[in-house]
């Protein structure tokens, strides 16, 4: 019989991604969400859960649940046998982290805590957690491996990505049984090749390239680009992009590592290759064909030069590599901007 797979925060980005490759690996993928950051589309399903389903030909099991309320998630694990747990659910925008120390730190850090106590009261010893390459803070070495000191996280954000991964190390030293895979995430990027799911911020976008591709569909007038005297190729931010595709696969291998009984293993997922912001925007105008008008501001607080990934043991333990480059990166975030202007709202 096929394993069910509980999906917290399945009606994201990066979790609708990995409910559709779920499917697509032989899972049934059973998706909770609280639509804090996603459009409630026909039927009571999340918009971006409808189009799934339409892509994987089958129906998605869903319940608007929010991970804070124990005793509905004692109600859907009484109702469910799971084999493993992805959590993606969780606050994510750093500079209002910043603003909203305590939330933050609430939703994602008690969140987490009571899934696992639920998860430990069913016997559901397995997880894979959506972690950030924010926990390495600035970087003293690059490229980025998973030995690179953690904690010293200029955000709350990136701090409970940080407190989580203490967590769930600690309970796999403790309890013999658990198995969990965190996964560092660099930038994903990018959207399905259908064109019919992707990254549909709420409000103005937090991260560099929805932002660009909404500059280039005209929805917003300009780019800022913060600061353009970095030590880098251009004087302008470079970050490791993943193709959200890619990033979806890596959970995948992360759920097969579990079946190892491998305890706490954590994993780089990205590229290794760093593109500049500025060579960013030259990608999309490239997949795009029209003129993306940028300014240059002030350097923001909290960021670094350089971030880029050495993703070598994941391609060893895990038998994962990211598959797509730049060029395919852009289309795809393109086609989904262009069929999509508005996003999951009706257009």
């Amino acid at each position: 019989m096929a394993e069910k797979v509980l999906v917290t925060g399945g009606a994201g980005y990066i979790g609708s991604h990995c409910v559709l490759e779920l499917v697509a690996a032989g899972y049934v993928p059973v998706v909770i969400d609280n639509f804090r950051n996603a459009i409630r589309g026909e039927g009571g399903l999340p918009e971006s859960l409808r189009r799934v389903q339409g892509l994987a030909g089958r129906e998605i099991l869903f319940e608007e649940l929010d991970v804070l309320d124990e005793a509905a998630l004692r109600g859907l694990f009484g109702k469910h046998r799971f084999s493993a747990v992805m959590h993606f659910a969780g606050l994510k925008a750093v500079g209002e982290s910043v603003q909203k120390p305590l939330e933050y730190y609430k939703v994602n850090l008690t969140g987490t805590i009571r899934l696992l106590e639920v998860m430990n009261a069913h016997g559901v010893r397995n997880i894979v957690f959506s972690s950030s390459a924010t926990v390495y803070g600035d970087p003293t070495y690059l490229p980025l491996d998973e030995k690179h000191p953690v904690g010293g996280c200029t955000n709350p954000y990136g701090k409970s990505k940080y407190f989580i991964e203490e967590m769930i190390r600690d309970l796999c030293k403790a309890e013999k049984g658990w198995n969990a895979v965190l996964l560092r995430y660099f930038n994903p990027i990018g959207a399905h090749e259908s064109g019919d799911i992707g990254e549909d911020p709420q409000g103005i976008p937090n991260n560099l390239m929805p932002y660009v591709a909404q500059v280039a569909v005209g929805r917003r007038e300009f780019l800022s680009v913060f600061g353009n005297d970095y030590d880098t190729v251009d004087g302008t931010g470079v970050r490791d992009y993943i193709h959200i595709v890619d990033l979806a696969k890596g959970h995948i291998a992360a759920l097969k590592k579990l079946k190892e009984n491998c305890g706490c293993k954590i994993y780089n997922l990205g590229t290794g290759t760093g593109y500049s912001v500025l060579q960013m925007v030259k990608a999309m105008e490239k997949a795009s064909g029209r003129e993306i008008k940028y300014k240059i501001v002030a350097r923001r607080e909290g960021d670094v030069a350089t971030c880029y990934a050495d993703p070598g043991l994941a391609a060893q333990e895990l038998g994962w590599k990211a598959a797509f480059g730049l060029n395919k990166m852009c289309e795809d975030l393109w086609r989904w901007q262009m069929q999509n202007p508005m996003g999951f709202s009706k257009n």
